[in-house]
């Protein structure tokens, strides 16, 4: 079992952040076996298909290259650029076989991992330089893999190349009694089946490689259970952090709902341990909004408040709880409260018209008739 620094066995599956933060620095599986084959393959089939191509090209080139014009003989100075322009007419006959290789060259690694591109993989990494980490790369589980594979390469190339000349050794005894252009086919043909034999075996190799680097790759990221649970605590927030967070956002609502007391056109009390804040437009609201509420030691803040402001406080303790429950800050009172509510307001409208002196007997309130646990209240 994988074990990190600290001991701690590496247990858990990696977390979505743990895989993308190792494609951000280019930590993807990669095969090398799976390059190999693929610039090899592409290399062979290019020369397969293509080998009359290569073939007309080549010959042109060495027409070329051993029939040098005469002029050249008597001017030492035209040698240089002569060679220059003969590797050139080289490099371009082997360009579809160099661009087929190139080719696979970045196929193969995105067919396992992907494309990506990691300008953190671009950064020197001093660690490498650490003779420890080295040896240990040298003599890790690593390298013994490697030293298998490696292994395991000789001997699937071997046999493949060992069967192909075991086939093809009556094909090559008769070439020397064959005429020129017979037995340059023939030699083409033998060098194709062995070159294609040998690409069969590195893709055997190849398709017992890939599953292992993926495997390797999801164990070498492997997490310990600390990890995970520093990760997990990073991703939700810390446990502390989150409370303090809650506390200071209770405190906010609690500063925002004491700022809106002031407009509130009364307050609803039990008498001591409930008080909800009502306020009523008739020209924008429906019904009456709560614009606070609270019990024990907020009450007592919310009348305080309110009586500082002149806010008409009324003492109907059913109402009072049933407006506590039911109610929500900044939402319309419950319809089945809208008869007692507006019995309330009446009663604060003409305690004002009272007050103002436009209303000459004193308003009564009388009792307001409310049902604190109605049927389907689970009470």
């Amino acid at each position: 079992m994988a074990e990190n620094e600290d001991g701690q066995e590496r247990t858990e599956q990696p977390t979505e952040k743990r895989l993308r933060q190792a494609r951000e620095q280019g930590n993807l599986p990669r095969s090398r076996e799976l390059a190999t084959v693929a610039v090899f393959g592409a290399g062979v089939v290019t020369l397969v298909t293509a080998g009359p191509l290569f073939g007309r090209g080549a010959q042109g080139w060495l027409r070329s290259a051993l029939s040098p014009e005469p002029a050249l003989l008597g001017a030492p100075e035209r040698l240089f650029p002569h060679m220059g322009l003969l590797l050139l007419k080289l490099l371009l006959v082997v360009a579809p076989l160099m661009a087929a290789c190139l080719l696979a060259a970045f196929v193969a690694p995105m067919v396992l991992g992907g494309f990506n591109f990691a300008s953190k993989a671009l950064v020197p990494d001093i660690n490498r330089l650490n003779p420890l980490s080295g040896l240990k790369r040298i003599y890790g589980p690593t390298s013994l893999a490697e030293l298998a594979k490696s292994l395991l390469r000789v001997v699937l190339v071997g046999t493949a190349a060992g069967l192909a000349l075991a086939h093809g050794m009556d094909v090559l005894r008769v070439m020397p009694n064959q005429a020129l252009e017979d037995a340059v086919r023939t030699g083409l043909h033998f060098a194709a089946t062995l070159l294609l034999a040998s690409g069969a075996a590195l893709l055997l190799l190849a398709a017992a490689d890939v599953p292992y680097q993926k495997w390797n790759w999801t164990r070498k990221l492997k997490m310990t259970r600390q990890e995970l649970r520093e990760e997990l605590k990073e991703s939700e927030g810390n446990p502390q952090v989150k409370g303090r967070i809650r506390q200071i956002q209770f405190q906010l609502s609690q500063r925002r709902m004491m700022e809106a007391v002031p407009t509130a056109d009364v307050v609803v009390v039990n008498p001591t341990h409930y008080a909800v804040a009502l306020k009523y437009d008739g020209g924008t609201m429906r019904a009456p909004t709560v614009v606070a509420k609270g019990v024990d030691e907020v009450a007592l803040r919310i009348r305080e408040v309110a009586a500082r402001h002149r806010v008409a406080l009324v003492s109907a303790p059913p109402l009072a709880r049933a407006l506590y429950r039911e109610g929500q800050l900044g939402k319309e009172i419950p319809v089945r409260l809208y008869a007692a509510v507006a019995q309330v307001l009446s009663y604060v409208y003409q305690l004002r018209a009272w007050r103002a002196g436009t209303l000459r007997a004193h308003p009564e309130l009388g009792r307001v008739e409310v049902d604190e646990f109605p049927e389907g209240d689970g009470r």
